[in-house]
This record gives structure tokens, sequence and C-alpha cells, in this order.
């Protein structure tokens, strides 16, 4: 598979840093037929967890939110890369935006140990149309 690049929209909320809270969201999005692109979760104190969640269908997980009562911010832009795995592949992805003068303020990425990679970029909005054009895959 060739590179490929996506602009997608995410969405954050706040769970408790306990077991369960990351399955209790993920299982009941699924059940409302939720398909998600990635998801992350971060600790942002002792005890909140800050989830990222990369929605196939920006629309239906918005709605579908909203009828669930599940509190949601966003949407907010970022990139998605996916392609085959190699040497440096994070760092050529890098290096287009450095020329560019595009500054990454965070990024999540992924191998599948059979050759692919995901990449999610975020950037300042102000640098989005800037960054989409340097990484033409």
């Amino acid at each position: 598979m060739a590179s490929t690049l996506r602009p997608v929209e995410y969405f954050t909320t706040t769970a408790k840093d306990q077991p369960g809270e990351g399955f209790k969201l993920l299982s009941n999005l699924a059940d409302l037929g939720v398909n998600l692109l990635a998801f992350t979760a971060v600790p942002t104190g002792t005890m909140t967890t800050l989830l990222t969640l990369f929605p196939e269908d920006t629309d239906q997980f918005a709605a579908t939110t909203r009828r669930a009562g599940i509190e949601i911010i966003g949407p907010y832009k970022a990139l998605l890369v996916q392609g085959d795995d190699h040497l440096g592949a994070f760092a050529g992805i890098h290096e287009k935006l450095y020329q560019a003068n595009v500054n990454v303020y965070a990024s999540s990425g992924v191998v599948d140990g059979r050759g692919s990679f995901g990449y999610v970029l975020y950037m300042r909005p102000d640098d989005f149309a800037r960054a989409a054009e340097a990484l033409k895959l």
C-alpha cells in the first residue's frame, strides 16, 4: 500500500483514572454503532484521563454521543497518515513538515508488525493547510 494522507476530526472527553473507564466508553460506543479510526488515553492529573476519539463518521458520532448523554468536546482537526512501514517513515514525514515550517505539537504512531503504519499528527489550526500541502504523499 502506498502512503495515504487524510484529514480527520477528533473529539475529547475525560474519565476518572480507574480500571474499566476506557472499556465502558469504548464498549458503549461500539454498542451504539460508532466505528473509531483511532483512540488515545493520556493522564491529565492524579485521577483524570483525557480520552481522544477519532470517529470514522463525525456527524454520526456527534449525534450518537449527544443522544447517549456522552459529553464530548470538538471536533478538532488532525492528519492521519497510513502507509508501508520502512526505516525512517516517521522521520520522513517530520522532515517534510520541518521544511514547510510546520510545528507538530503532538503525534502518535504505531506499526502493525505486518509492514504498515498509522500516524496521527496534531498541529495548530493556522498550520493545518500548510501541513496538508507539505505531506502530499
